[in-house]
């Protein structure tokens, strides 16, 4: 009798630690922009913390490529990778479903479990078309808060009408058992089909691929999805000698508190790993020079 007892217990133990429904919700301190008075035009930054359950949220990897036609924007990825790494790795063991999308690289997985994970996810009826680039919407936002038109921050041996570089998500993120890839509307499909209703979107470019792709944040919130953006596991496509003339982790800044304003709410990796948020190495402003005010310095 004893034995048995002691036997039902061990099991017990087990369900409740490989069942993610035992896990602790995710803390989460969610910063957005609130306008000081109404049609006063001036924002600050307010954060709450909010508990998503893990179960019911998903990672989504945006075009974290292996090159990019940009050589200073594939250095960035590759000095972001490690830490985005980890933060997918504790959020993995937390139940958090990861979603790869290296958008164009498809062939590179055809054969891969997570790719036809992804592509086993039954189609669901949409709020509105899922579409291959949402622009920029006029009704919603106004113009992005940098011009982008001449993007790369540095000279480019990749000319217009060539191949892409890139040929995969850079080897750095890990894609385990259980995870997704996938750069098109199915990665919505298999949220859907899992229950997925809290969405972290990071990877890059913010002012591109982050906010317009399929799996970006304008088309997920125009599902209905509860949709955050990770600040410290990004960045832009900005070249400084573009206006407002800022350095170039300035505008990613700017364009993070518009996405804060007019989209969705923002977080860093902190609120997976015990250690504090990522900067770039090339980013030599002082901590107090930062967007809390909703304005980047130079």
């Amino acid at each position: 009798m004893r034995l048995t007892t002691l036997l039902l217990a061990s099991l017990l133990l087990s369900v409740l630690f490989l069942n993610p429904a035992s896990a602790d919700p995710l803390q989460l301190h969610l910063r957005s922009r609130q306008e000081t008075a109404p049609q006063s035009g001036r924002y600050h930054a307010v954060t709450r913390i909010e508990q998503w359950d893990a179960r019911q949220t998903a990672i989504v990897v945006c075009d974290m490529w292996d090159d990019h036609t940009c050589p200073n924007a594939a250095k960035r990825v590759a000095q972001m990778a490690p830490r985005m790494n980890d933060v997918l790795k504790a959020a993995r063991a937390q139940g958090v479903l990861i979603i790869h999308c290296p958008s164009g690289t498809m062939k590179f997985y055809e054969n891969h479990p997570g790719r036809k994970l992804a592509q086993s996810a039954p189609r669901v009826e949409t709020a509105r078309p899922l579409i291959g680039w949402c622009y920029l919407d006029k009704d919603r936002e106004p113009p992005l808060p940098i011009d982008d038109s001449d993007a790369c921050d540095c000279e480019r041996t990749w000319k217009k009408g060539d191949p892409y570089p890139w040929s995969r998500e850079i080897a750095t993120l890990e894609i385990m058992d259980g995870d997704a890839i996938t750069d098109s509307a199915e990665a919505y499909y298999l949220m859907r089909h899992r229950g997925i209703t809290n969405v972290i979107v990071m990877g890059v470019h913010t002012n591109m691929c982050v906010l317009g792709r399929p799996f970006g944040i304008r088309q997920l919130i125009y599902q209905g999805l509860n949709v955050a953006l990770m600040r410290d596991m990004t960045d832009t496509m900005y070249n400084p000698a573009q206006a407002p003339f800022v350095s170039h982790f300035a505008g990613t800044d700017l364009v993070i508190a518009h996405i804060e304003r007019y989209w969705c709410p923002t977080l860093t990796s902190t609120d997976f790993l015990a250690t504090p948020e990522f900067r770039f190495p090339d980013d030599k402003r002082l901590p107090d020079e930062s967007t809390a005010s909703g304005t980047a310095p130079m």
